[in-house]
């Protein structure tokens, strides 16, 4: 048998285990790869979820409550599309809430020393990156894992956030500045904050897909002895990593600051987990070896969803985090079930 007679067998073969979908014609692979199936199942419950609450209270269709949901979950969304690269290689950092409100209130104080709000905005995101670093350094020369260093560092970040503020909100701020009303505006009938999340959305999609980086992000946590043996620096890998992460808490913080208008250094307690939740929930396993940027964000508009929707049945706030536990043990369990009917179908007809 000749060599492309070879090729010919072998993609017979690769073809019969295809499932029978019409191609999508004009479009590259890789492009079509980028919003698979993973974030779909969160999409579809965040949508049904809406209908639901909306059917049963028509004023939640309203375009104002939409447009503010949408708002509320911007800063949660970008952390969590941080927190999917680390969860992908079997990491957590338990400092992305206490990251936020330390770059919320870093930019706020530098506002109003008097520096340009705009440089200061820049800075604050350079502050989280910059944080995210520490992390990095601290895992890296301690040798201790992520989630115990980033636990310490939550503690030391907001503690810095409470110092440096006084345990007072940081006001005084120049409100008529273009810094503000650019970044708490509109475009198009949506806040710019959300435009800014669609755009960090796919450009992180793309690294994570399309890239060596996000290669070797997805190839550590898969399987971290064979990533090593082909030579990935998993150090390295890890450092740049936490400063993404750090760096989605700076922007995350300063967009939150052109939003409230003001520094509280509470602002952001619990962001950790809700982050985490948002990326479990939108499809990226704790296992690692996988992640979707996409899903982590539908997963924080979810959340945001069940939270606004509370309200609408006269349920008191409290129970928000409750309500959240229960849509994040659902989603965990469906996602299970899910994935041990495609392990048993794909048994079934033979494949590995």
């Amino acid at each position: 048998m000749t060599a492309n007679q070879t090729d010919q067998a072998e993609s017979a073969d690769k073809s019969k285990h295809q499932p029978m979908t019409a191609p999508a014609r004009g479009v590259p692979p890789q492009l079509r790869r980028l919003f698979q199936a993973e974030s779909n199942s969160v999409l579809i419950a965040t949508i049904a979820l809406i209908v639901l609450i909306g059917a049963l209270h028509p004023n939640f269709f309203n375009a104002g409550q939409l447009r503010d949901m949408l708002q509320s979950s911007v800063y949660v969304a970008l952390l969590a599309s941080g927190m999917a690269f680390l969860l992908s290689m079997r990491e957590i950092d338990l400092s992305v809430g206490a990251n936020f409100g330390l770059s919320l209130i870093s930019t706020a104080l530098l506002i109003r020393s008097g520096i340009n709000p705009w440089l200061a905005g820049l800075a604050g995101i350079v502050i989280g990156a910059a944080m995210g670093l520490v992390n990095a350094l601290i895992v890296q020369f301690i040798a201790i894992p992520a989630i115990v260093a980033t636990l310490a560092s939550m503690q030391i970040y907001r503690g810095l956030a409470l110092a440096l503020s006084g345990g007072q909100q940081v006001n005084g701020l120049p409100l008529n500045n273009s810094f503000f009303d650019t970044l708490a505006g509109k475009f198009l009938g949506l806040p710019i904050s959300v435009w800014i999340l669609i755009a960090v959305t796919a450009a992180l999609t793309v690294v994570l897909r399309l890239t060596p980086f996000g290669y070797r992000v997805r190839s550590i946590g898969s399987n971290p002895e064979a990533a090593q043996f082909s030579g990935i620096s998993q150090p390295w890998t890890r450092v740049k990593v936490l400063v993404l992460v750090g760096a989605l808490c700076g922007l995350a913080g300063v967009l939150g600051l052109a939003f409230f208008t003001s520094g509280d250094p509470n602002v952001g307690t619990g962001f950790e987990l809700q982050a985490i939740a948002a990326a479990v929930i939108g499809g990226t396993p704790l296992r690692g070896g996988s992640a979707t940027v996409v899903g982590a964000v539908i997963g924080a508009i979810l959340l945001s969803v069940v939270s606004s929707g509370l309200v609408y049945f006269n349920i008191p706030a409290n129970w928000s985090s409750f309500a959240s536990g229960i849509v994040v043990l659902l989603a965990v369990a469906v996602d299970s079930l899910l994935r041990s009917r495609r392990k048993a179908r794909k048994s079934e007809l033979g494949l590995s």
